[in-house]
């Protein structure tokens, strides 16, 4: 699996072309460094740059930006509404994929060090590579900011974690952590800069302190104006967005705002936004306001719509949400063929793709076939009675077809010797990773008895891999069965010979799952394992026999708009 980690550095520049694009250069030159977004601000004369890459190449990229930065950048001059400590304020190192928050620990360590080893700058950690209680958080390492810097200097308790216990006029000091993914967020106001700070004093966890806490937990915010803009903005960091999703952060202002009379004009994210952030907002305003959305370009849109994020600048998914800058293209080789190429594919003078991923295709199709059904129900004047019944059956419906196609892609990988897993790796699960350790595990050396156990176990292992795939093809397929049942009941009757082809599909599917795993597990010499295997896949075999029965007599029972 590919190792990522994002980068999220601010620097202290957000007004000069010049010095932000030289900054995001430097960045994006560094080999193995992918620059996702660069997000200045004016008024906050700042600017967020969001690049991704392997733990090593990572660290490389942050530097070289500093370096540009630190020959362009003098914070004797700077000025902006956004809190600051130095040049490069703050450069938090965020797990993606494949790595552990240990792993962005040592990156922010190895960053720090090198960064005031050869600027000769005092660096403080934070967040999760933080050595104190007391310097966990960004404010609390940034209280008094540049100015108060050189007095905070001189105190043992503000000591820098790296580099010299000096100040350094030009850049200042650094703020170095690895944390979780934070999302900079912006509530847009017609009001002054200081009614917009008054609820942000209100919303944010630490409140006006201590004995008047703030009313979300794990928000950070503060109260600025935009001259270029003409509004405020109540500024917001979620440093944890399960624990307080940015819909209630928004909600919470507006209903703060009107008790005010202030008028809410929409919203901003500053930087990259997590999937799962703005599904999770989506899902609030579908609930809320009893809609039905499946596609997922749907729900972002609603995301998009409700929180007014096209107020300040034009808000493009594909280039504000992480998950689709990273992976540009979501789906394997075969899913992504035409039919026709598919079919001369499987046609041709090569084992794969062969059964299992015509199996899995098969089953996907049937699943897709019984969601067709449902949605030629649901907002039919004639069947509108139906309608809460198939919003139910379609959301199941519509998301096992989506799981089920990526199995089109993992068997052919399965026992493929030539294709690179690592390609695979975006529409798998973890475990597909050790799908090829069949194909290389018999061609390991066998030139003595430890060569060949060594050889022998990761056959093995690479078959009972290979077996999970088609196993998990099954139990997924079967899972539908019940909402299919339940849909040809009462679906459009008119459809009837689209349900009949969909179950049967389903039932091939599984059937083709079955004999795949049948096959492969002759060759497994782990009889226990055999044992529990073939149990379990005599009992999704008829599962499916028995409810394809069931659902054809269902069909075949029913008149004309019954």
């Amino acid at each position: 699996m590919a190792r990522i980690v994002e980068c999220v550095p601010n620097f202290s520049e957000g007004q000069r072309k010049e010095v932000i694009e030289a900054i995001a250069n430097a960045i994006a030159a560094t080999d193995g460094c992918q620059l996702l977004d660069v997000d200045p601000g004016l008024s906050t004369n700042r600017t967020v740059y969001t690049f991704v890459g392997s733990p090593e190449s990572i660290v490389e990229g942050a530097l070289n930006g500093a370096r540009a930065a630190a020959h362009l950048i003098d914070m004797r001059r700077h000025h902006g509404e956004h809190p600051r400590i130095g040049a490069l304020d703050v450069c938090p190192f965020i797990p993606v994929r494949g790595v552990a928050m240990e792993d962005c620990i040592e990156c922010a360590r190895e960053f720090a060090g090198r960064l005031a080893s050869e600027l000769s700058v005092p660096v403080y950690l934070y967040g999760e590579a933080a050595t104190e209680e007391y310097r966990k958080t960004v404010p609390q390492i940034r209280a008094g900011e540049y100015e108060g810097l050189a007095e905070k200097l001189t105190r043992q308790q503000w000591k820098p974690d790296f580099g010299p216990n000096d100040f350094v006029p030009n850049w200042g000091a650094t703020i170095v952590g690895a944390r979780k993914f934070l999302i900079a967020y912006n509530v847009n106001m017609l009001s002054t800069k200081e009614q917009a700070h008054r609820i942000a004093l209100d919303i944010r966890e630490q409140g006006r302190g201590e004995k008047q806490p703030g009313k979300l937990r794990c928000v950070q915010a503060i109260g600025w104006y935009l001259e270029e803009a003409n509004m405020a903005q109540v500024s917001v960091n979620l440093t944890d967005y399960e624990t307080t999703p940015m819909h209630v952060v928004y909600e919470e202002i507006c209903k703060a705002a009107k008790e005010l009379n202030l008028a809410v004009v929409g919203s901003q994210i500053v930087g990259l936004v997590p999937l799962q952030a703005m599904l999770l907002t989506a899902d609030y305003y579908m609930q809320k306001d009893d809609l039905f959305l499946l596609e997922e370009d749907q729900k972002i849109r609603l995301a998009v719509d409700r929180m007014g994020l096209h107020s300040v600048a034009a808000f493009s998914p594909k280039d504000r949400i992480i998950e689709y800058m990273i992976d540009k293209e979501k789906d394997g080789p075969l899913l992504s063929m035409d039919v026709k190429d598919f079919i001369l594919t499987v046609g041709a003078r090569s084992p794969t793709p062969g059964g299992g991923s015509v199996a899995a295709l098969t089953a996907t199709l049937g699943v897709a076939l019984g969601a067709m059904v449902g949605f030629l129900t649901y907002g039919n004047k004639k069947f509108h009675h139906l309608d809460k019944q198939m919003r139910k059956l379609l959301a199941p419906l519509y998301k096992t077809m989506k799981d089920l196609m990526v199995f089109i892609d993992a068997d052919a990988a399965a026992f493929n010797d030539y294709m690179d897993l690592n390609e695979m790796l975006p529409y798998m699960d973890s475990d597909v990773t050790t799908f090829n350790d069949y194909s290389t595990a018999a061609k390991l050396p066998k030139s003595n008895a430890a060569e060949e156990a060594e050889r022998e176990e990761r056959i093995q292992n690479g078959l009972k891999s290979a077996i999970s795939i088609p196993m998990k093809l099954a139990i997924t397929a079967n899972s539908m069965w019940s909402s299919l049942k339940e849909l040809s009941t009462v679906a459009n009757i008119a459809c009837k010979s689209d349900l009949q082809v969909g179950v049967k599909s389903i039932e091939t599917g599984v059937w083709g799952a079955y004999q795949n795993v049948m096959i492969n597990l002759k060759q497994v010499k782990d009889k226990d394992f055999t044992s529990k295997v073939k149990a379990q896949m005599d009992n999704e075999l008829q599962i499916a026999q028995t409810y394809c029965a069931d659902i054809l007599k269902i069909l075949d029972e029913r008149t004309p708009y019954v």
